[in-house]
C-alpha cells in the first residue's frame, strides 16, 4: 500500500490569521471552515491546514517547509512585512543560499535557492 500526502496541518492559536499569512506567501485563497480550522490550496502544492490548539509552540519544529525563491533576502523582506521574523542571516554554500524564517506563530520555514 502507498499513501499520498493530502494536506500538511499546522497546530496554531489563530487559524484564520495564519492561513492568510501562508496564502500571502504561496498563493491561493484562504478558507475558514470554522473558528478552529482554516486551509489554503496553494497552486502546485498540497493543501496547508491550520487547526486551533490550546497550547502554544514551545520548541523548534522537527519538520519545516523549504520555499524556493530567486532572492532569499528579497523574499524575507516581503515576509517580514506580513509578520514573519528572520532567524539569523542568509547562509550560502556550494549548494545555494537559504534564509531561515519564522511565521507569525513561530513555525520555522526557509527561503532557498540552488
Amino acid at each position: 500500500m502507498r499513501a499520498h500526502v493530502q494536506e500538511i496541518v499546522f497546530d496554531c492559536a489563530d487559524p484564520a490569521a495564519l492561513v492568510r499569512f501562508w496564502a500571502g506567501l504561496l498563493g491561493g485563497s484562504p478558507v475558514d471552515r470554522s473558528a478552529d480550522w482554516s486551509y489554503v490550496d496553494p497552486p502546485g502544492f498540497v493543501r496547508l491546514a491550520f487547526q486551533r490548539v490550546p497550547e502554544g509552540k514551545t520548541v523548534k519544529n522537527r519538520v519545516h517547509l523549504d520555499l524556493e525563491v530567486e532572492e532569499p533576502d528579497r523574499a524575507a523582506e516581503e515576509a517580514l512585512r506580513s509578520g514573519a521574523a528572520r532567524v539569523g542571516g542568509i547562509v550560502t554554500d556550494e549548494q545555494g543560499s537559504f534564509q531561515v524564517m519564522k511565521d507569525p506563530e513561530g513555525n520555522e520555514f526557509c527561503f532557498v535557492t540552488g
